[in-house]
């Protein structure tokens, strides 16, 4: 199959051509043309290939015009000149304009949404502007509601921590370059009701009323409810992470994402209802086309249900007009009218996911089909009319499993890439969950839409199908979590090179106040302290995937505080530490006494250790106990914590102080031990002291990496400290400015890098 064959699928080239001139555009971007020079060569190629039409000409002409388009969408945008305007300082403004998306409101109160300016005033002076930034507030802002915003506006945070998501570099991706946070709900007034674009308002407001009807009946169930809405409606922001996960790692993810099955059940009910109605076949293909667009737009305008829609269109178009339509023409051309919308899309999760899946399921699924086959059809020289009975069911059920196989199979081969580089992960029992749980998600969604069209004149009805999708949910809910629970199921990898030549790696994770720290080596991880149950579901799980962590050697908990083990019962549910080390100093912490029990409970081999005791961390590293010592006690959690020194090999020796105060320091001063380290990992005490001159002549370290943050007051490092460690010729590394900082010890040197300001302290440094 030729798929540069022009006069059959012509999409598929032109598709080719708008991609790579985009990736120009953005990689290997030529010197910037004036806009009406490069549109005069747009024009100048087009005349030329009106007069000489050579298909490499138009290929090289449609790359140029999607290269020039992509400069002209990503320089001097309205957004980006009003962020030069604002500088990198935060700045007071006030933003009137129109809510553009729709509100997300988090478990505080606190609503996020897109706000789509028509005037800003800085410093008093007033401007038209029609850029788009991002809002959180404490009001209650609708999809195109026109607001006017007293707020601050400063540039969007970058990611602290690795795996994190980086939400600075998707905005900027859609042309967002400016967070606005407005303090108090009285900061804005509401100007008008019933903005921005009408077809969009009505298919928020129908959103809305398609959930409502979808979980009527359902209010003692919510995982049920998210599960429908996100199969249905495509509303994954709804979704708990805990239920999400297991669709992740069995690779049935796709299912919230409205795709080719949605929008296929639809079309295919509105195909019967237009049969039903007798409609011509144009009038029929007439209405259907924008009522998926519709859907579409219903559904959140998310990448894999517009594809659909226009995928959709053109095969209906195409059986109007009684001409062959080819599949993966039909792909390309929603592609290239993706990217004409915006070329930003190519660089995205969603559109790369769902053209590659799909693509592969168009060129391997047939293949892979007649494959199985020839394993499981009857006699070739037998007619087919003679398959009765038994016969011709078990060929029936062969056929129907070897081309769901396929598919399955299919879809695999063409994520896999790109959910190894995304998402870190490897899913081979999505081969085997796919084919069990698509076919229940079928009637999960024929039960939903059926429910839709019977609620507004039988509500009755409408309520007997929800519970009817609450059985299937329950169901899909059940296998999912079955599957997920599968040794080997799924993997999580680490982007090469891991380790490399190193024999040791510690990440220091920024958690504000709380903390985790990764030790790795090639045989072994740990965790020291594991964060609260924000950070876990913030930070910590998405690091522990991104760094291919699938099972754990053993958690340490260095002391009582919220913030540093809270998350430990979630910890334990996703990677099951082979041995939890626990501080034996009795405290007031209920999380502490909630936590031992669940060790009991679950059978958790746990240890407690006191000054003196070591333990090893692999083949190559070792921790040594330096507090506290057996017996002891203080009226402070912090003032207990387990002070640890930690080595690998011959590289320099670490130390973990946790939040350790003067107390502590002055004890271990006391105590004659060799404090000497290379290293110093430091938290803030609550009194906000420690790090005294004695300790630090007694520890001699070359670098202190430190936890920071403004609120409260004894959390932040003064700049009295500072000035010592400095006087010191200490390299100071603080996490509000570095956020996390990464060490990699080899055999004769070791280094920090700092992961936000990627500045690097080298042992060779002076």
């Amino acid at each position: 199959m030729n798929l540069f064959r022009g006069a059959r699928q012509p999409f598929v080239g032109l598709a080719l051509a708008a991609a790579t001139g985009i990736l120009i555009g953005e990689f290997l971007p030529p010197p910037r043309f004036p806009m009406v020079g490069g549109i005069a060569i747009t024009i100048l190629g087009g005349l030329v290939l009106l007069r000489w039409p050579r298909l490499g000409l138009t290929y090289l002409l449609v790359g140029w015009s999607f290269l020039l388009l992509h400069q002209i969408r990503t320089t001097d945008t309205s957004s980006l000149l009003l962020a030069a305007r604002l500088g990198e300082r935060s700045r007071a403004i006030v933003a009137t304009g129109a809510v553009v998306s729709e509100p997300k409101i988090a478990p505080n109160g606190l609503a996020s949404f897109l706000l789509k300016l028509s005037s800003v005033e800085v410093e008093g002076k007033s401007e038209e502007s029609d850029a788009t930034i991002l809002v959180r507030w404490r009001g209650t802002p609708a999809f195109g509601d026109e607001f006017r915003l007293v707020g601050s506006a400063a540039p969007i945070a970058p990611p602290r921590n690795p795996g994190e998501f980086d939400m600075r570099w998707y905005l900027h991706r859609h042309d967002i370059h400016r967070a606005l946070f407005v303090r108090y709900e009285e900061d804005g007034t509401l100007l008008r009701h019933g903005g921005g674009n009408p077809v969009l308002r009505l298919a928020q407001r129908s959103r809305v009323w398609l959930q409502a009807a979808l979980c009527r009946g359902l209010d003692d169930s919510p995982e049920v409810q998210n599960f429908i809405s996100g199969i249905t409606l495509g509303l994954r922001h709804q979704t708990p992470e805990d239920i999400e996960e297991p669709f992740q790692q069995t690779g049935t993810l796709h299912l919230f994402a409205v795709a080719g099955l949605h929008v296929g059940i639809v079309a295919e009910l509105l195909w019967m209802l237009a049969k039903v109605a007798r409609l011509s076949r144009k009038w029929a293909a007439g209405l259907i086309i924008p009522l998926l667009l519709f859907y579409a737009a219903v559904t959140g305008l998310h990448i894999s249900s517009v594809r659909a829609a226009i995928m959709g269109a053109v095969l209906l178009g195409a059986s109007v007009f009684e001409r062959k339509a080819f599949t993966l023409n039909s792909l390309a051309a929603a592609a290239m009218i993706l990217l004409c919308w915006s070329t930003n899309e190519l660089f995205s999760t969603g559109f790369q996911l769902s053209f590659s899946v799909v693509a592969a399921i168009v060129l391997l699924a047939d293949p892979l089909t007649r494959f199985f086959r020839r394993y499981t059809a009857p006699d070739p020289f037998l007619p087919r009319t003679l398959l009765r009975g038994p016969n011709r069911m078990i060929d029936h059920v062969f056929t129907s499993v070897g081309q769901g196989a396929s598919i399955s199979i299919a879809a695999w081969i063409g994520s896999l890439a790109l959910l190894l580089w995304y998402f870190h992960l490897v899913t081979p029992i999505s081969l085997l969950a796919n084919l069990v749980v698509v076919p229940i998600a079928f009637f999960v969604l024929a039960v939903a839409l059926l429910s839709i069209l019977t609620a507004p004149v039988l509500p009755a009805l409408s309520i007997v199908f929800n519970n009817a999708n609450w059985l299937f949910a329950q169901i899909v809910l059940a296998i999912v979590h079955l599957f997920a629970q599968i040794p080997g199921g799924h993997y999580y990898f680490a982007h090469p090179p891991w380790l490399g030549e190193a024999v040791g790696r510690i990440q220091v994770l920024d958690l504000g106040a709380g903390a985790a720290v990764h030790l790795q080596n090639h045989s072994a991880d740990w965790l020291f302290d594991c964060g609260s149950e924000r950070d876990y579901d913030r930070v910590i799980r998405e690091y522990l995937h991104a760094s291919g962590v699938n099972s754990l050697r053993g958690l340490l908990l260095s002391h009582g505080d919220s913030l540093h083990i809270g998350a430990a019962g979630k910890l334990l549910s996703d990677v099951r530490p082979a041995i939890v080390i626990d501080n034996p100093a009795p405290d007031r912490s209920t999380i502490h006494k909630r936590l031992r029990r669940l060790l009991q409970d679950r059978g958790i081999n746990t240890r407690q250790i006191v000054a003196g005791d070591m333990f090893p961390l692999g083949t190559h590293g070792s921790a040594s106990v330096l507090y506290p010592p057996a017996g002891f006690s203080a009226p402070m959690a912090d003032d207990q914590a387990l002070v640890i020194r930690v080595q690998f090999q011959e590289a320099p020796r670490i130390l973990f102080m946790s939040d350790s105060g003067n107390g502590t320091e002055t004890a271990l001063l006391s105590s004659g031990v060799d404090l000497r380290s290379d290293i110093l990992i430091k938290g803030q005490h609550h009194s906000g002291e420690s790090g005294s001159e004695k300790f630090l002549e007694a520890v001699r370290p070359r670098l202190v990496i430190a936890t920071s943050r403004d609120f409260p007051s004894h959390e932040r490092i003064s700049d009295d400290w500072t000035d010592r460690l400095r006087a010191r010729g200490i390299k100071l590394f603080r996490q509000d400015e570095s956020g996390a900082v990464e060490l990699r010890f080899r055999p004769e040197s070791w280094e920090a890098r700092a992961y936000i300001t990627g500045e690097v302290f080298r042992s060779s440094n002076r």
